[in-house]
């Protein structure tokens, strides 16, 4: 039932992780896809592998968001689904983190989906729809310790997808958000990181959920897939978890 023969897909963080294994799904189900990545040796490799079209982007400055749906429109001829997945995190509390970080991750993580969004909405309109998908996260719907930055921004995530939805739907172009839990990407790594803990025993304490194991990025990769296709072809609005019931 899942099928993305001929669409067009725009593909942010695509150079590792989820949004690499989704890029990959993506092109084996037959959609066309345009990986967007600040990691330009490892975008393009993974375009290689994948038969995409690697465009270097770094979705906090519009200008390369311009250019990543510019080069979507000129390569593929437009955007049937967007997939806004990349995104950072700073470990800290309110007390800790700076100025400089929090305006960063709310640049990578909320203004970059309107930004491309934004970009997007009025090409998939003037085809007949198309569809988005926001990558939040679980700490979008619950809270989580030393994350204030990214709590505060993925919660943005969820409730811009529920906007868009509404706003959007009349035009055929359904908008949805789906939440991973930990998954075993180069961010969990980065988390062990900048809390000082060694990566063994954060990952460890991260599988401690109900299917007693962390997620993998194909694990995220098959419902963003399934969302985006005509399967989930009354499914908008929707946030839709993925962590192994970590926050059931």
């Amino acid at each position: 039932m899942i099928d993305l023969q001929g669409k067009r897909a725009l593909v942010t963080g695509a150079a590792s992780g989820i949004g690499r294994a989704t890029a990959a799904l993506f092109a084996e189900l037959g959609a066309r896809v345009l990986l967007a990545d600040v990691d330009a040796e490892r975008g393009e490799q993974a375009a290689k592998d994948v038969g995409g079209v690697f465009v270097r982007c770094d979705v906090s400055r519009r200008a390369d968001c311009e250019e990543a749906v510019r080069t979507a429109v000129s390569e593929f001829g437009g955007v049937d689904v967007l997939f806004n997945n990349a995104g950072i995190i700073r470990r800290s509390t309110v007390c800790e983190i700076t100025d400089d970080d929090w305006d960063l991750v709310m640049a990578v993580n909320v203004r970059a989906i309107m930004v491309l969004s934004g970009l997007v909405v009025p090409l998939m309109a003037a085809n007949g729809g198309g569809v988005i998908v926001n990558t939040g996260s679980g700490w979008g719907v619950k809270g989580g310790a030393r994350a204030i930055s990214y709590c505060a921004s993925k919660g943005a995530v969820v409730n811009m997808t529920r906007a868009m939805a509404i706003d959007h739907g009349p035009d055929n172009i359904r908008v949805v958000c789906v939440c991973p839990g930990d998954t075993n990407t180069g961010m969990l790594a980065e988390e062990a990181r900048q809390l000082g803990e060694s990566a063994d025993a954060f990952y460890a304490d991260a599988a401690d959920r109900p299917l007693g194991r962390i997620g993998t990025p194909q694990d995220i990769a098959r419902t963003v897939a399934f969302l985006a296709s005509d399967a989930a072809a009354f499914v908008s609005g929707a946030v839709v978890t993925v962590d192994g019931a970590g926050t059931a």
